[in-house]
């Protein structure tokens, strides 16, 4: 076996929260652990005892109820805390230790320049004011705030404030086009809708005043629309449209006053998040309160290792979970990192200046963006001052091993890569980091604490360590979701999750366990590929094109032909670059050598660009629409729609007769 590309020096594992966590557990337990292996294992033996301590050690406000903690039989019936109350706000705002009013809690970046810092003080102070504004406006437990919202301070006082109230919040962002957001929040009737009045994007103003009109004319269950400011258009843009306010007039008539939290079950409906839409029209998951509190917490501490006075960045927008997952580190005492634009306006230095300006000690993105910054030859380890990061997180897509060999070897050297695997499904992850174990290439390190994570290859049937198969949960967990949006009787969320192994989660990720007991993701079930009925993961092609820098970037599918499928490689060339026949050769040869014949396309086909969700994933379903000469079923879920105008139908393509 080869060496692990990273180790935690002894010290390290003394500092984490996990031996922390450790120590406490022996304090409420009698139990002793030497490491997260450890924990993981008693974990999930004694899921009841695990979630009471995650509760009690980090000091969750509100009424915990009494034991038992998990009540009910099975996935589907089972429920956490059942006499419990809290209020999600409340925990973000306090939980834990007393927090320094004067320190900082948000700080922001724009790309057009702009920052701003909050303190918690200040922080409070926004969220009393919004408080009082919803309340008059009639916000009440149950109605849903939505916000179209850029990643500014200014949407995490107001995602507090309306579930400060009981009422459940909802977001996209400013991106989306008209049908995208209506897909999503005309299905879910909200109160009230806060927006903006444009944003910057690589480099230019986009200012959204008639797309609002539009998307107003759609909502007709707002009652109020708040426009926060972010191009100096707000008052204009809010006397454009119909019972819209700037958010300075908005909060104007409230001065800071106490904060007010209204406690309520453990499952009240805290978020509703949406699925990417390629497949139809998005899916309204609703998300409970006290579930995503705790496994926030679990995940943040105890895999994320963040601490107390931590600065906490994450590259994402509010149509993305990582949104709400970032907005948690709050409740660790943490500071947010918030930045809103391109990745790469002006260059490829820009988040790195803003990670040694402001000395992140957690760097959160995508596989996609960790692939493109290799491609630009930046090597952050040489060019910035990164001794305060001790985390690197990944998710999104599968981290190739490219992208893990050049983490280590030009961002930071001594880091805890955490490549991390969840879903909007669930606002958090099945299988993600260990900072008291080590790193392997290509290997996310083992699965979340108390999540019966697993593969397996049919019912009851686990997979063995290297073989593939659907990744599964076998155990409830707090933050499964309530359901789906208007679904009454279940049918639909029992049929997205526990129609192919009944009464167990399946995630619909292509996954195999490792034998250092990691698991890797080899891409969406859906998207797998079966040449001669052979199940093969789209992530393992991927891996090998990563590797010729003729290529900026690839989409793989299955053409159904002939009564097989055959392999179908799309390419965007570098600047520069042409696919020769010798270059379409050597792809080949390198698939082959690296992966196996079955993964060797049988075409490879030049594109311009590649379609993409509004959360950055590819659209490998969208493609395999068009190549197929099937009508795209949401082409309001793609950031770039317009890409699908280069592919190729090839429903007639003689091969496929």
């Amino acid at each position: 076996m080869s060496q692990p590309l990273w180790t935690p020096s002894q010290d390290r594992i003394d500092a984490s929260e996990i031996a922390r966590f450790n120590a406490a557990l022996m304090a409420l337990e009698g139990e002793v652990f030497e490491s997260g292996a450890e924990l993981r294992d008693w974990a999930g033996a004694n899921r009841e005892a695990f979630w009471s301590a995650i509760w009690d050690v980090y000091g969750v406000i509100g009424d915990k109820g009494e034991a038992p903690f998990i009540s009910g039989e099975g996935m589907l019936g089972e429920r956490f805390f059942p006499g419990a109350r809290l209020n999600f706000a409340e925990n973000l705002l306090r939980m834990g230790s007393d927090r320094d009013p004067e320190a900082e809690a948000l700080v922001f970046r724009g790309e057009d320049k702009a920052e701003a810092r909050w303190t918690w003080g200040a922080l409070e102070a926004h969220v009393s004011r919004l408080q009082q504004a919803l309340a008059a406006a009639g916000v009440k437990p149950g109605d849903r705030v939505a916000g179209l919202l850029p990643n500014r301070p200014e949407a995490i006082a107001a995602m507090l404030a309306a579930v400060s109230l009981g009422a459940t919040w909802s977001s996209a962002s400013p991106d989306f086009g008209t049908r995208a957001v209506l897909d999503r929040f005309a299905q879910i009737e909200p109160k009230i809708l806060f927006t903006t009045d444009g944003y910057w994007y690589n480099g230019k103003r986009i200012e959204i005043a008639d797309k609002l009109g539009e998307i107003q004319s759609g909502l007709p269950s707002v009652t109020r629309t708040v426009v926060i400011d972010y191009l100096g258009a707000a008052e204009a843009v809010a006397a454009g449209l119909e019972n819209a306010q700037s958010l300075a007039a908005f909060e104007s008539p409230f001065d800071p006053a106490p904060l007010t939290f209204e406690r309520l079950p453990f499952d009240h409906p805290l978020y509703i998040l949406f699925s990417s839409g390629t497949t139809g029209a998005p899916k309204c998951i609703v998300h409970r309160a006290g579930g995503v509190l705790l496994q926030h917490v679990k995940e943040l501490a105890l895999h994320g290792d963040i601490k107390p006075g931590d600065r906490v960045f994450y590259f994402t927008t509010l149509g993305w979970m990582m949104w709400n997952w970032l907005a948690s580190v709050l409740a660790r005492g943490a500071t947010a990192m918030l930045f809103d634009g391109s990745p790469f306006a002006p260059g490829p230095r820009v988040l790195w200046d803003y990670a040694e300006a402001e000395r992140f000690t957690h760097f959160g993105t995508s596989a996609k963006y960790i692939d493109s910054l290799r491609k630009t030859g930046l090597e952050p380890m040489q060019s910035h001052d990164l001794s305060a990061l001790r985390t690197v997180f990944s998710t999104g897509s599968p981290l190739l091993e490219q992208g893990f060999a050049y983490v280590y070897g030009s961002v930071k050297a001594d880091v805890h890569l955490a490549s991390i695997s969840g879903g909007t499904d669930i606002v958090s992850c099945f299988v993600g980091g260990d900072p008291t174990a080590p790193v392997w290439s290509g290997e996310i390190q083992g699965a979340g604490f108390a999540m019966a994570a697993d593969v397996w290859t049919a019912p009851d049937t686990p997979a063995a360590p290297g073989e593939k198969g659907e990744l599964v949960c076998t155990a409830a967990f707090p933050s499964m979701p309530l359901g789906f949006w208007g679904d009454d009787d279940g049918s639909r969320y029992r049929a997205a999750y526990f129609d192919l192994f009944p009464g167990v989660w399946c995630q619909g990720d292509y996954a195999e366990r490792t034998e250092t007991g990691g698991f890797i993701i080899h891409g969406r079930s859906d998207a797998t590929l079966n040449p001669g009925g052979v199940r093969i993961g789209t992530a393992e092609i991927y891996a090998e094109v990563e590797k010729f820098a003729e290529v900026r970037e690839s989409v793989v599918i299955g053409h159904d032909a002939g009564g097989d499928q055959r392999v179908v490689l799309f390419v965007v060339m570098a600047e520069g670059q042409a696919l020769t026949d010798d270059l379409k050769a050597r792809i080949k040869a390198g698939i082959r050598a690296g992966s196996s014949p079955r993964h060797v396309p049988a075409d490879i086909l030049e594109v311009p660009d590649i379609p993409r969700t509004k959360s950055g994933k590819i659209s490998e379903l969208a493609v395999k629409d068009v190549v197929h000469g099937r009508q795209v079923k949401n082409m309001g879920a793609l950031d770039n729609p317009e890409a699908l105008d280069a592919f190729p139908n090839l429903s007639d393509d003689p091969t496929a007769s």
